[in-house]
Protein backbone atom coordinates (compact mmCIF):
# COMPACT_ATOMS: atom_id res chain seq x y z
CA UNK A 1 0.00 0.00 0.00
CA UNK A 2 1.25 3.22 -1.02
CA UNK A 3 1.07 6.67 1.15
CA UNK A 4 2.07 9.70 1.25
CA UNK A 5 4.02 10.90 4.62
CA UNK A 6 1.87 11.62 6.91
CA UNK A 7 2.04 14.91 9.09
CA UNK A 8 2.56 14.64 12.98
CA UNK A 9 -0.23 16.68 13.30
CA UNK A 10 -2.40 14.31 11.38
CA UNK A 11 -0.93 11.11 13.07
CA UNK A 12 -1.40 12.49 16.43
CA UNK A 13 -5.12 13.46 15.51
CA UNK A 14 -5.95 10.15 14.52
CA UNK A 15 -4.30 8.80 17.65
CA UNK A 16 -6.37 11.24 19.93
CA UNK A 17 -9.36 10.23 17.65
CA UNK A 18 -8.98 6.58 18.12
CA UNK A 19 -8.66 7.45 21.86
CA UNK A 20 -11.58 9.00 22.06
CA UNK A 21 -13.17 6.45 19.74
CA UNK A 22 -12.31 4.18 22.46
CA UNK A 23 -13.85 6.10 25.48
CA UNK A 24 -17.32 6.51 23.70
CA UNK A 25 -17.69 3.16 22.98
CA UNK A 26 -16.79 2.00 26.61
CA UNK A 27 -19.60 4.39 27.56
CA UNK A 28 -21.71 2.62 24.97
CA UNK A 29 -21.11 -0.28 26.20
CA UNK A 30 -22.32 0.50 29.75
CA UNK A 31 -25.43 1.77 27.90
CA UNK A 32 -25.66 -1.45 26.02
CA UNK A 33 -25.63 -2.94 29.75
CA UNK A 34 -28.14 -0.49 31.16
CA UNK A 35 -30.31 -1.45 28.41
CA UNK A 36 -29.76 -5.00 28.48
CA UNK A 37 -30.82 -5.29 32.33
CA UNK A 38 -34.26 -3.09 31.50
CA UNK A 39 -35.09 -5.13 29.13
CA UNK A 40 -34.93 -8.70 31.41
CA UNK A 41 -36.80 -6.25 34.54
CA UNK A 42 -39.41 -5.98 31.76
CA UNK A 43 -39.18 -1.41 32.76
CA UNK A 44 -40.63 -0.70 29.44
CA UNK A 45 -40.60 3.31 30.46
CA UNK A 46 -36.68 3.24 31.23
CA UNK A 47 -36.53 2.62 27.49
CA UNK A 48 -37.39 5.45 25.62
CA UNK A 49 -34.64 7.51 27.62
CA UNK A 50 -31.97 4.75 26.74
CA UNK A 51 -33.17 4.85 23.33
CA UNK A 52 -32.66 8.38 23.00
CA UNK A 53 -29.48 8.72 24.44
CA UNK A 54 -28.00 5.55 22.92
CA UNK A 55 -28.90 7.53 18.89
CA UNK A 56 -27.21 10.29 20.77
CA UNK A 57 -23.98 8.20 21.73
CA UNK A 58 -24.38 6.53 17.99
CA UNK A 59 -23.94 9.49 16.66
CA UNK A 60 -21.10 10.93 18.68
CA UNK A 61 -19.04 7.92 18.21
CA UNK A 62 -20.35 8.16 14.15
CA UNK A 63 -18.73 11.87 14.08
CA UNK A 64 -15.56 10.58 15.49
CA UNK A 65 -15.21 7.46 13.17
CA UNK A 66 -16.13 9.88 10.01
CA UNK A 67 -13.16 12.28 10.91
CA UNK A 68 -10.69 9.52 11.37
CA UNK A 69 -12.11 8.09 8.26
CA UNK A 70 -11.26 11.40 6.30
CA UNK A 71 -7.90 11.76 7.79
CA UNK A 72 -7.21 8.49 6.55
CA UNK A 73 -8.66 9.00 3.29
CA UNK A 74 -6.37 12.42 2.60
CA UNK A 75 -3.73 9.82 2.92
CA UNK A 76 -5.34 7.14 -0.06
CA UNK A 77 -5.69 4.66 2.61
CA UNK A 78 -9.25 3.05 1.73
CA UNK A 79 -9.07 0.18 4.93
CA UNK A 80 -9.11 1.39 8.35
CA UNK A 81 -7.11 -1.62 9.72
CA UNK A 82 -4.73 -1.83 7.05
CA UNK A 83 -4.71 2.02 7.04
CA UNK A 84 -3.82 1.99 10.95
CA UNK A 85 -1.33 -0.73 10.83
CA UNK A 86 0.70 1.42 7.77
CA UNK A 87 0.58 4.34 9.65
CA UNK A 88 1.49 3.27 13.36
CA UNK A 89 3.44 0.22 12.67
CA UNK A 90 6.27 2.08 14.41
CA UNK A 91 3.67 3.22 17.68
CA UNK A 92 2.85 0.18 19.17
CA UNK A 93 0.78 1.58 21.67
CA UNK A 94 -1.35 3.28 19.16
CA UNK A 95 -1.65 0.04 17.89
CA UNK A 96 -2.84 -1.77 20.94
CA UNK A 97 -5.78 1.19 21.24
CA UNK A 98 -6.46 0.74 17.85
CA UNK A 99 -6.99 -2.86 18.57
CA UNK A 100 -8.61 -2.41 21.58
CA UNK A 101 -11.05 -0.52 19.56
CA UNK A 102 -11.87 -2.69 17.08
CA UNK A 103 -12.61 -5.04 19.89
CA UNK A 104 -15.32 -2.79 21.29
CA UNK A 105 -16.76 -2.12 18.45
CA UNK A 106 -17.37 -6.06 17.97
CA UNK A 107 -18.40 -6.42 21.36
CA UNK A 108 -21.19 -3.36 20.98
CA UNK A 109 -22.24 -4.71 17.61
CA UNK A 110 -23.00 -8.34 19.67
CA UNK A 111 -24.61 -6.72 22.28
CA UNK A 112 -26.85 -4.05 20.20
CA UNK A 113 -27.73 -7.56 18.35
CA UNK A 114 -28.47 -9.26 21.65
CA UNK A 115 -30.81 -6.37 22.84
CA UNK A 116 -32.41 -6.14 19.66
CA UNK A 117 -33.74 -9.81 20.06
CA UNK A 118 -34.58 -9.47 23.87
CA UNK A 119 -36.58 -6.37 22.39
CA UNK A 120 -38.17 -8.71 19.39
CA UNK A 121 -38.98 -11.34 21.85
CA UNK A 122 -40.63 -8.45 23.66
CA UNK A 123 -42.59 -7.22 21.33
CA UNK A 124 -44.12 -10.68 20.41
CA UNK A 125 -44.76 -11.75 24.09
CA UNK A 126 -47.02 -8.16 23.70
CA UNK A 127 -48.46 -8.97 20.14
CA UNK A 128 -49.66 -12.32 21.51
CA UNK A 129 -51.23 -10.37 24.78
CA UNK A 130 -52.68 -8.10 22.54
CA UNK A 131 -53.96 -10.93 19.87
CA UNK A 132 -55.86 -12.58 23.25
CA UNK A 133 -57.56 -9.66 24.01
CA UNK A 134 -58.85 -8.65 20.92
CA UNK A 135 -60.09 -12.30 20.86
CA UNK A 136 -61.54 -11.62 23.94
CA UNK A 137 -63.11 -8.74 23.04
CA UNK A 138 -64.31 -10.10 19.70
CA UNK A 139 -66.31 -13.13 22.21
CA UNK A 140 -69.16 -11.14 24.35
CA UNK A 141 -69.19 -12.39 27.81
CA UNK A 142 -72.02 -14.73 28.49
CA UNK A 143 -73.93 -14.88 32.08
CA UNK A 144 -75.73 -17.39 33.82
CA UNK A 145 -79.14 -16.57 35.33
CA UNK A 146 -77.72 -15.43 38.63
CA UNK A 147 -75.49 -12.66 36.59
CA UNK A 148 -72.75 -14.79 37.08
CA UNK A 149 -69.67 -14.62 33.79
CA UNK A 150 -69.34 -18.13 32.39
CA UNK A 151 -66.50 -18.00 29.65
CA UNK A 152 -68.38 -20.14 27.16
CA UNK A 153 -71.56 -20.60 26.00
CA UNK A 154 -74.45 -22.21 28.02
CA UNK A 155 -76.00 -18.92 29.26
CA UNK A 156 -77.40 -15.70 27.79
CA UNK A 157 -75.71 -12.53 26.73
CA UNK A 158 -76.86 -9.64 28.91
CA UNK A 159 -79.22 -7.75 27.52
CA UNK A 160 -81.03 -10.74 25.12
CA UNK A 161 -84.08 -12.07 25.95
Amino acid sequence: MQTTAQPPAELQRIALLVEAELLQLGDFLALLDREEAVLIKGDTDALLAIANEKNERYRQLQRLTDERSRLLGRAALTSADAAMRTLFGNLPRVLVRWDELVSAARQARDRNALNGKLILERMAGNQAALSILLSAANHPQLYDADGLSKPTGGGRMLGSA
